[in-house]
């Protein structure tokens, strides 16, 4: 339990030098097979996020009918992101020559996605408030352009690529996501 207590204070430590920018975020990252094994409990901690996330779109759009089958589905469309992307960021990072690199970077991002989950769940505090639609419409541009520019300054860090190569690492993340977000809302019953 001791480790797992190190890994996530040092993960989360992670995702505040990262939200704010600092390059020092990288001296947080355990090295080796076992904090990189570890660094996968951001998706534990980010669980409480995501879940907010969809009670919210259902707040605002209207809850499934078959709810238990929605959670369902969307759970498994969580996990499915998560992982996926791990693993096609270790084709990817091999085939950019980085192979060396990647188990620092998919600590970096697991971590990264902490920052990135409470910074949506910012955005969405202008919802919850009911302030005008520019409001709500600018704290989304605004926490989007964030969360983007912080994946794409974190593969850039770990992985030591140029912008463009980071930029079409984030692409293909997003992409991944919108795939599954567009199949599981395919399946979920309204």
């Amino acid at each position: 339990m001791g480790a797992v207590l190190v890994s996530l204070t040092n993960g989360l430590q992670v995702a505040l030098l990262l939200a704010r920018g600092r390059p020092d975020a990288l001296r947080y990252v355990e090295p080796g097979r076992g904090g990189v094994a570890r660094s996968f409990w951001a998706a534990a901690v980010c669980l409480p996020a995501f879940v907010c996330l969809r009670l919210m779109d259902w707040a605002e759009g209207g809850a499934p009918l078959r709810l238990g089958h929605a959670v369902a589905i969307d759970l498994f469309g969580y996990v499915i992101g998560w992982a996926g992307f791990a693993v096609v960021s270790s084709w990817l990072a091999t085939l950019l020559g980085r192979a060396d690199r990647w188990p620092r970077y998919i600590a970096l991002w697991n971590w990264c996605n902490v920052a990135q989950y409470v910074l949506l769940l910012v955005a969405g505090i202008p919802q919850l408030v009911a302030a005008p639609s520019w409001v709500q419409l600018w704290a989304n541009w605004v926490v989007m352009g964030w969360a983007l520019w912080l994946e794409w300054y974190a593969t850039r860090l770990a992985l030591q690529i140029g912008g463009p190569a980071a930029a079409g690492m984030v692409a293909i993340d997003v992409l991944i996501g919108m795939v599954i977000a567009g199949i599981s809302g395919g399946l979920t019953p309204i």
